[in-house]
């Protein structure tokens, strides 16, 4: 419980941190399409803390499963993945690090099912 509620308000205050970074270091440093991207990171980023977040909360509520676990780990690897790759890929322009972008996202993907599936058998 308390793992992931740690980890999903420091992803959370990361994101502010690299949104704003992005906003005033970048601005003019990099094209505007890889500050779209930086964007998409960050964006992604957050939604996916708060989820971790309630992931958290929910384990301190409920009875935890492995599939609730699994829910909060993969969206852990999912943020580093996706957005991971997606801001070495605007920082760097390195095109081949978009093939790993996907695979964060089928990790985001996995995380919320998970979810569904707990909270369909749980609740």
């Amino acid at each position: 419980m308390k793992t992931f509620i740690i980890i999903g308000a420091l992803s959370a205050f990361f994101s502010v941190g690299l949104g704003a970074f992005g906003a005033h270091a970048l601005e003019g440093k990099i094209s505007q399409k890889y500050i779209d991207t930086w964007n998409t990171g960050v964006l992604y980023q957050m939604f996916h803390a708060i989820g971790i977040i309630i992931i958290g909360v929910l384990m301190g509520t409920v009875s935890p499963t492995s599939l609730l676990s699994w829910s909060g780990w993969l969206m852990v690897i999912g943020t580093i993945l996706f957005s991971g790759s997606l801001y070495v890929l605007s920082l760097s322009g390195i095109k081949v690090l978009g093939a790993i972008t996907p695979l964060g996202g089928v990790s985001f993907l996995a995380g919320w099912i998970l979810l569904v599936i707990f909270a369909a058998k749980t609740m």
